[in-house]
């Protein structure tokens, strides 16, 4: 990461942490009196082939033990009614801005993967993790939907596992690879303006959706 970048994610996470922290106190307020405890959902990422990190969250979904994989079609019916709002708004995200301040994350970049599928991919996680993971990205903003569509179609674990490994990680692994040969500033900031645009025009869908 160059330090142009590394000055950008810092300066533009406190700035978001100081406009919208009053709006992640109320956010966290009403998940602990709607939803109850935990308030945050936790979970290991690889920031590297080779390192973890903890990448926060709020929690938009009911806890079960033994919880793997990625949220698959179904899932989707543990996912609470506020939960639902804040994934549709991505304002579940918001906590990761302690993960950019830390350098656990940047704003841009490849989404974090689990350590399962780094594991079971090597070599695509090889290549894309020599970048810092992100917030958002060129994969989040192209393929983010037909991953929802494909993932929800999925009725168990396993297939929800095939799906994702095969027909998800390599279409995304190359979106983030041509990021990463075309990165640059200007481009992270192109990238961060459409993923703005594209949270309020799925707010307005989602509402119009509720009529």
């Amino acid at each position: 990461m160059t330090p142009a970048k590394r000055a950008f994610d810092i300066g533009f996470a406190l700035l978001l942490i100081l406009l919208l922290g009053p709006i992640m106190i109320v956010i966290a307020l009403l998940i602990a009196l709607i939803d109850g405890r935990p308030v945050f959902y936790l979970s290991e990422r690889m920031k590297s082939p080779d390192t973890a990190f903890c990448l926060w969250k709020f929690r938009t979904m009911r806890m079960v033990e033994n919880d793997a994989g990625v949220s698959s079609g179904y899932k989707q019916k543990r996912v609470t009614a506020l939960g639902r709002r804040l994934r549709a708004t991505r304002l579940d995200e918001l906590p990761q801005l302690l993960n950019v301040l830390r350098g656990d994350m940047s704003f841009v970049g490849p989404r974090p993967p689990l350590r399962c599928y780094v594991e079971s991919c090597p070599d695509i996680y090889a290549k894309v993790l020599k970048k810092r993971p992100g917030v958002t990205g060129l994969a989040t903003l192209v393929y983010h939907r037909t991953e929802e569509r494909l993932l929800s179609a999925c009725d168990n674990h396993e297939s929800g596992e095939t799906t994702y490994v095969t027909r998800c990680i390599p279409r995304k692994a190359r979106l983030d690879l041509i990021w990463a040969r075309h990165q640059s500033l200007c481009f992270d900031i192109r990238l961060i303006y459409h993923t703005v645009i594209r949270v309020f025009s799925r707010r307005r869908s989602y509402r119009l959706g509720r009529g």
